[in-house]
């Protein structure tokens, strides 16, 4: 099975447990704050109830989330932007994960039959199925963290391609092999140019990648976010949600409006369109 269009990550419940856990109130004290049931609050995270416009609101001004993209989910007509204009082939490769789906890219010269890979999705049957057959060969492997539906699939590519080197962050859970890259850094393979953007927060260990064509440095960019920045939502903060909200802050500083955002989870996005509605962004 390929998907095609990817179902946005999170609902209305799961954007609403990741603000409240961000906000250090608890669910009674929320309830209390927006005359919103407790009982009724706990059944929309729990996807069995919808909320009203008028709670949405209040929800929005508590939890200091941009209303306007609260109110988005919540209707369920999150706007995402066409995506057009990058100046290299991208192939998502989409797997079913839980409900949803779990995401890797193949990023390519439309005319040439070799890609940079930008993690391994859940597995070797759920990787191949999607892989593009254009694509014969892999110049570089980057992993933006080591949870198993990003580097399910990453014995299989080793197996597939052994020549091509693999990146990632530098931590304890790192898996044998995998070379280590540090913030800032910029790894130049077949004419493209990725540079390295540390984001921990949702793993102790977790990379963006910015990526580009190296003689045409002004062109339109991508950003493989992984699991820091969704469409409309962003990663659990598992690991800190300090260290989550100083990463977001760092991506939107360091990307221009037009980049393009290739989730590790759901749809892809901008730059642009994330700071106009996602509930996180800005707030």
């Amino acid at each position: 099975m390929v998907i095609e269009r990817a179902p946005l990550e999170d609902e209305l419940g799961d954007v609403l447990d990741k603000a409240i856990r961000r906000s250090g109130l608890n669910e009674h004290e929320v309830a209390e704050q927006t005359s919103i049931p407790v009982e009724r609050l706990q059944a929309v995270i729990d996807y069995t109830e919808r909320l009203n416009p008028g709670e949405v609101a209040k929800l929005a001004k508590l939890l200091e989330l941009n209303p306007v993209g609260l109110a988005a989910v919540a209707s369920e007509n999150y706007p995402l932007p066409e995506i057009s204009g990058l100046p290299f082939c991208l192939y998502p490769l989409r797997m079913p994960h839980g409900i949803g789906v779990a995401n890797a890219y193949l990023v390519a010269d439309c005319c040439e039959d070799w890609g940079i890979l930008f993690d391994c999705g859940v597995g070797a049957e759920g990787l191949w199925r999607n892989w593009p057959a254009k694509i014969k060969r892999i110049a570089a492997v980057f992993i933006t963290h080591y949870e198993t539906e990003h580097c399910g699939g990453l014995s299989a590519i080793r197996s597939r391609f052994p020549a091509a080197p693999i990146f990632g962050p530098a931590v304890d859970n790192k898996p044998s092999g995998v070379i280590s890259v540090d913030d800032g850094a910029v790894i130049r393979e077949q004419g493209f140019a990725v540079t390295v953007r540390s984001c921990p927060g949702h793993s102790e260990g977790h990379h963006c990648y910015e990526v580009g064509v190296a003689e045409a440095p002004t062109g339109r960019r991508l950003l493989v976010s992984g699991d820091l920045l969704f469409a409309g939502s962003v990663g659990g903060a598992y690991f800190c949600r300090r260290r989550l909200a100083a990463s977001l802050q760092q991506v939107f500083a360091h990307s221009a409006n037009d980049t393009v955002v290739a989730p590790g989870h759901g749809p892809l996005t901008t730059i642009a369109n994330e700071r106009a509605y996602n509930p996180f962004v800005g707030t």
